[in-house]
Order: C-alpha cells, then sequence, then structure tokens
C-alpha cells in the first residue's frame, strides 16, 4: 500500500511539475534580411501575447553569422531589441560570429544593451532543444 501512494504521490508531482513549466521557444537568425529579422522579432512578441505574458513563455532569440546584425547597436530594430530583452525575450549573440566580425572590421561589434553571448550560436540552438524548447526560424 506504501509503495501504491507513493507511486500515485510522485506520479502527481511529476505532472504538475510538468504542468507549471513554461512553453519554450528558440528563434533562429542568421540571415540580415531585414524582413526576416522583422519577422523574428514579430514572432518572439507574438508568443508573448498568446500565453498572456513575459512570465508565461520561455523564448530566446539566437543571432549569429549575417544574422547577428539584429543584436548590433547600430541596427534600426536595436531600440526594439532593448525593450525586449529587458520583457523577458533572450537575446543570444554568437561569439565565433564576432570574432569574424573583429578580423573583416579590425574591432567587435557593438551589442545592444541586454543582449547575452554565446560561444557558439548553433551550438547554442542545440543545446536549448535537447532542453525542450521548440525551434523557429522565420
Amino acid at each position: 500500500m506504501k509503495k501504491i501512494l507513493l507511486s500515485f504521490l510522485v506520479s502527481a508531482l511529476l505532472t504538475f511539475s510538468a504542468q507549471a513549466a513554461n512553453p519554450k521557444y528558440v528563434i533562429q537568425v542568421s540571415t540580415d534580411d531585414a524582413r526576416t529579422q522583422k519577422i523574428a522579432l514579430n514572432n518572439a512578441a507574438n508568443l508573448q501575447k498568446y500565453y498572456g505574458g513575459s512570465d508565461k513563455v520561455d523564448i530566446e532569440i539566437v543571432a549569429f553569422g549575417p544574422g547577428l546584425g539584429i543584436v548590433t547597436a547600430n541596427n534600426k530594430n536595436a531600440s526594439r531589441v532593448e525593450k525586449m530583452a529587458f520583457n523577458n525575450i533572450k537575446f543570444t549573440a554568437c561569439q565565433n560570429t564576432m570574432r569574424g566580425f573583429k578580423k573583416k572590421k579590425g574591432h567587435f561589434p557593438t551589442l545592444t544593451d541586454g543582449v547575452e553571448k554565446t560561444p557558439a550560436g548553433v551550438v547554442r540552438i542545440g543545446e536549448l532543444q535537447q532542453q525542450g524548447y521548440a525551434y523557429i526560424r522565420p
């Protein structure tokens, strides 16, 4: 009887914790196409609206390759990215891409406030998928 009760309690706790977890999305930005970048930002905003707020869904936008521009201070969306970053949408910049930028331009790009760095953007996406994040590529 104790085993049955313990099994039931463990099952109930696992079910509750699975229901309590926020849905998770990772959005890839790897193109310098302004329209695609805008769609990525709109996807993130729409996810927050759908789930009823910034604390109801986990979203990370990972920028690498030509898409790194979306998280730089001179991008036309820089103020929007900053606002979204401070509204619980995580932005991550690929350090591999940043090193390539430095080789070409002689300096690292200036990132928008609120943007974090990851050693490799594509690896970060894989890590997030292994953690249960749904993958979105606009």
